[in-house]
């Protein structure tokens, strides 16, 4: 008998349910996914508490996991039974078992070990985009990222740092500075403690940034857009603290003309080749050494809440797995 957390309507942590469940038998282009562990991230908050709509009452949240392929349906060819695989998909990553469709599993080389491929592949895939496609980082660009101890924040300043550039990132207090700086942020800024935008100003001589990756939200976006460069881009890719108020556009044009986006890892993984090219540069960048997989928490899949309650309180750094 295998098992699933299930929200039955939206609310606190204390709405996922562990429950009984046993997945069906792998239709046409699925395959049967033994999770061996499963990713957390801040969008599963959000599906839970309703901000975003999830398919239907009841769920199960989660959209990255890693595990072993225990059987596949009709002509399934990507993966094939005892594969080790990863993944980020629809709903549905928090269970022991679950069907995942075939063309968005990836099979993992040697060096990547399933722990650092659940709590990597959401998280990871979405740093290569966001450095490699939204705004291509180059070396001597100066960028912003926002909760740089955060999951995405490890990942993404290590990169931007092995690309070239200067890394400045933001950081709730001094553990999780030092947690960054050891990560390849040059410059953590204590946001409780520091005027942000006057040190960002006071960092790059004056000019500002040349882009900022948010994923924070409400508290951040009116300063980020103050710590741009003439033309520069402000990346929005999540909301941690709340939605970002309506925006009057003639502000860009004031600040500067600048650009600002608010992208999601879906959309640039939709097609087959993009999910395993985003995935094979991840990959490689973790196998070279360049940059490292931080699993700093750690929960059986029975407690999600707990997990949950950590994420929302700003407790936790680098990645946070769930262990079936």
């Amino acid at each position: 008998m295998s098992h699933v957390i299930r929200v039955h309507e939206h609310g606190g942590p204390e709405v996922m349910r562990w429950e009984s469940d046993d997945p069906d038998h792998p239709g046409p282009g699925q395959a049967l996914v033994r999770h061996t562990a499963v990713g957390v991230n801040f969008i599963d908050v959000y599906f839970r508490t309703g901000l975003y709509a999830p398919p239907q009452l009841p769920f199960t949240p989660g959209n990255e996991g890693a595990g072993v392929v225990e059987a596949v349906g009709d002509g399934v060819t990507e993966v094939a039974v005892g594969d080790r695989v990863a993944y980020v998909a629809g709903l549905g990553a928090y269970a022991e078992r679950r069907l995942v469709p075939a063309d968005r599993l990836l099979t993992l080389p040697e060096g990547i070990s399933d722990e650092q491929a659940a709590g990597m592949m959401l998280k990871g895939m979405t740093a290569q985009y966001l450095l490699r496609r939204t705004y291509r980082v180059r070396s001597g660009d100066t960028v912003l990222i926002h909760a740089a101890a955060g999951g995405v924040g490890l990942i993404a300043s290590q990169w931007a740092n092995a690309l070239g550039a200067t890394v400045i990132g933001t950081v709730g207090n001094e553990q999780k500075a030092e947690l960054a700086k050891a990560h390849g942020c040059h410059h953590p800024i204590l946001y409780h403690q520091e005027d942000v935008v006057a040190r960002v100003r006071e960092l790059t001589g004056g000019e500002g940034v040349t882009v900022v990756y948010d994923s924070v939200g409400r508290d951040t976006f009116a300063k980020s857009l103050d710590c741009l460069r003439p033309l520069g881009m402000m990346v929005s890719f999540g909301q941690s603290s709340g939605a970002i108020e309506p925006v009057n556009l003639g502000i860009l044009a004031q600040k500067g003309s600048l650009f600002v986006t608010r992208p999601t890892l879906f959309t640039y993984v939709a097609k087959r080749d993009d999910l395993v090219a985003t995935a094979t540069d991840l990959f490689d960048m973790v196998a070279d050494g360049k940059v490292r997989i931080e699993i700093n928490q750690r929960y059986p899949l029975a407690e999600a809440a707990e997990a949950h309650r950590a994420l929302e309180a700003r407790q936790t750094t680098g990645s946070t797995i769930l262990e079936p």
